[in-house]
C-alpha cells in the first residue's frame, strides 16, 4: 500500500484502533492528522510516528463540539490545505441494560458515535468535492449490524453511522469520493478493557476465531479502503470480527 503524497485525519487516534490506524497510515506514507480529547495521549502517538521517520501532528478535537470541529479542521488547513482521507474512529460506549439508560447517556451514545462522523465528514467534504477525489472512512461496530447484548442505543447509534455511510457513498461517487465502513467485532482496546471481565469472556467464546481482535487488524481494513486497492469500491460494510457476524 502507498499513501505517500497523502493527507489523512483521523478521529480518535490518540488510543485503540485510532491509533493503530494513524500508524498503518503513517507507514503507507501519508502525512497523519491525529484529532482527540486525549491531547497528550495523542501527541506522545503522534511523536512515536515522527520518531520513525513518518508524518504525523496532532490537535484537539471534540467530535461532539462544532466549534472545536471547525478549529480542528483550520489548524489542519494551517499545514495542509488538502485532505485526502478522512477515518472516523472516535466513539464511546457502555454495557448497560437499556431500561437503566437515562435520557442523558443517549445523547451522549448518540452525539459521539453518530453526529460525529455526520460533522467531521461535513467539516473536510467541500474541499474533497472540490478537488474531485477523496475517501471517508467510518469505523462503525458490528453492534449496528446485529444487534449487541446491553448496547442498545449504542447498536442504534452504529447502524445509523453505516446507513449514513451508504447514503453519502451515493450521493458522492459523482466526485470521485468512496465512503466505507469497517465494522470491529470484539477488539483489545482500552474501551473493551472497562467491560466486565465475564463479557469479556463471553465474546472469545462466541467468536469462531476464540480470541478477542486487535487494533492493527482493524487498521488493516481501514488502510484499504484508504488505498487506491478500494478505488472501485463504495458504500460497502467489512467486518473484522473473527467470524462472529459472519451471518449478520
Amino acid at each position: 500500500m502507498n499513501l505517500n503524497g497523502k493527507t489523512a485525519v483521523i478521529t480518535g487516534g490518540a488510543s485503540g484502533i485510532g491509533l493503530a490506524t494513524a500508524e498503518a497510515l503513517a507507514a503507507a506514507g501519508a502525512h497523519v492528522f491525529i484529532g482527540d480529547i486525549a491531547e497528550k495521549e495523542g501527541e506522545a502517538g503522534a511523536a512515536a510516528i515522527r520518531g520513525r521517520g513518518q508524518k504525523a501532528d496532532i490537535g484537539c478535537l471534540d467530535v461532539t463540539d462544532m466549534a472545536s470541529i471547525d478549529t480542528f479542521r483550520n489548524g489542519v488547513a494551517n499545514i495542509s490545505p488538502d485532505i485526502d482521507i478522512v477515518v472516523n474512529v472516535a466513539g464511546w460506549g457502555k454495557t448497560e441494560p437499556f431500561i437503566d439508560n437515562t435520557p442523558e447517556f443517549w445523547r451522549k451514545i448518540i452525539d459521539i458515535n453518530l453526529m460525529g462522523p455526520v460533522a467531521v465528514t461535513r467539516a473536510f467534504l467541500d474541499q474533497m468535492i472540490e478537488r474531485r477525489s477523496g475517501k471517508v472512512v467510518t469505523v462503525a461496530s458490528d453492534a449496528g449490524r446485529v444487534g449487541s447484548l446491553g448496547e442498545t442505543v449504542y447498536s442504534g447509534a452504529k447502524g445509523g453511522a453505516i446507513a449514513f455511510s451508504k447514503s453519502l457513498a451515493r450521493e458522492t461517487a459523482r466526485y470521485n469520493i468512496t465512503v466505507n465502513c469497517v465494522c470491529p467485532g470484539p477488539t483489545d482496546t482500552p474501551l473493551l478493557s472497562a467491560v466486565p471481565e465475564k463479557f469479556r469472556e463471553a465474546f472469545v467464546r462466541v467468536t469462531p476465531m476464540r480470541r478477542l481482535g486487535q487494533p492493527s487488524e482493524v487498521a488493516d481494513a481501514v488502510l484499504f479502503f484508504a488505498g487506491d486497492q478500494s478505488a472501485f469500491v463504495t458504500g460497502q460494510v467489512l467486518s473484522v470480527s473473527g467470524g462472529l457476524t459472519m451471518a449478520g
